[in-house]
């Protein structure tokens, strides 16, 4: 074997293994934990107005009005956030969650609708999440009810970030970048 063939070989080699690789780590993203910020809306609906992936647990601060009409913050952990996401799937099983209502994502949804509708997912597993994000009304209102940045530009409904961005070298937007750490390969 010539030098040439053998680089072409090896090059080749690389590339696959690289988009093998690269593939293999893609559904891990579906289950990555969420950090939330959550607000209460005049109406006493609620609605996801930040989310980011974490690497740690994920957790969500809930900002929502006292008695006296002044907004709080609190912090609920994984475990809380993942006993509400319960409770709102066990309604979802009976018919009586709200995330299956029509319309509801558009006006807010209560604590524990919202954070289904979120992080299903992460808190209960991505079996339960594709299931949930496959009924046509639970996934318009999970939608609706996740006014993030994040969800936007995730959900691929974020043109002009698109349409600005330069391409690199391999043909990728060059202002893509990987929140993942580690070794070449990123994992």
């Amino acid at each position: 074997m010539s030098n040439i063939t053998k680089n072409v070989l090896l090059g080749t080699t690389g590339a696959l293994m690289m988009s093998v690789l690269t593939g293999c780590e893609a559904p891990q993203e579906e289950s990555k934990n969420r950090f939330l910020v959550i607000e209460q809306q005049p109406n006493g609906k609620y609605v996801v107005v930040e989310e980011m992936p974490t690497e740690g647990p994920s957790r969500a601060i809930i900002r929502e009005y006292d008695a006296n009409g002044n907004m709080q913050e609190r912090f609920m952990n994984e475990d809380e956030m993942k006993a509400l996401a319960e409770q709102e799937y066990q309604k979802v099983q009976n018919g009586t969650s709200e995330t299956l209502q029509e319309g509801a994502g558009s006006a807010g949804m209560g604590l524990a609708g919202t954070i289904l509708a979120v992080a299903a997912g992460s808190l209960l597993g991505n079996m339960i999440g594709n299931a949930l994000m496959n009924n046509k009304s639970f996934s318009r209102n999970a939608s609706s009810a996740n006014r993030s940045a994040y969800s936007r530009s995730a959900s691929g409904k974020s043109s002009a970030s698109k349409s600005s961005s330069k391409k690199s070298f391999f043909g990728g937007g060059a202002k893509k970048s990987s929140a993942k750490s580690g070794g070449f390969f990123g994992g």
